[in-house]
């Protein structure tokens, strides 16, 4: 049995999902978010980043870190800042020897839907199927934690 968490990283709001990958089954453990205030310094931001995480690690022991790597955008201070939350999640699984596989939106939404342009609505249906859901994860962004976790249970090598 492996424990796989996913984050897809940011400053003010991170994304999170458990998934439980057993033999021949994977199954969703939860999935949630953890916010900072969006007025809040960066350098407090990365302190309660730091913080979450390393009781998400601690608490859960997950085999494997799956991280949605960052794609280049025309804000490039956004973008400077969540590549700090990003080593601050990537730092903490390193020192506990965790895996870490990392991948794009693009590769996430290809594995998923076999269409690497497809569109929130096309991922979040794809999702619960393969994952046996009941409803889409909600808000939009959940379906994309289960779906990077989910990635990130095929990669396991365990």
């Amino acid at each position: 049995m492996s424990i796989i968490l996913w984050v897809d990283p940011g400053t003010t709001t991170i994304w999170f999902a458990l998934i439980e990958k057993s033999k021949n089954n994977l199954e969703l453990l939860d999935y949630w978010i953890v916010e900072t205030p969006p007025k809040m310094e960066l350098k407090y931001k990365l302190l309660e980043i730091w913080t979450d995480i390393w009781e998400l690690l601690d608490i859960h022991k997950p085999d494997l870190v799956s991280i949605e790597k960052l794609f280049f955008t025309t804000n490039i201070k956004t973008w400077i800042d969540v590549s700090h939350a990003r080593w601050v999640i990537m730092y903490e699984a390193i020192k506990r020897w965790i895996e870490i596989l990392e991948f794009t939106p693009l590769e996430l939404k290809h594995a998923i839907t076999w269409y690497g342009k497809a569109d929130k609505k096309q991922v979040q249906n794809a999702i619960k199927i393969i994952m046996k859901l009941e409803t889409i994860p909600k808000p939009d962004d959940a379906a994309d934690a289960v779906c990077l976790a989910y990635i990130g249970a095929l990669n396991l090598k365990k």
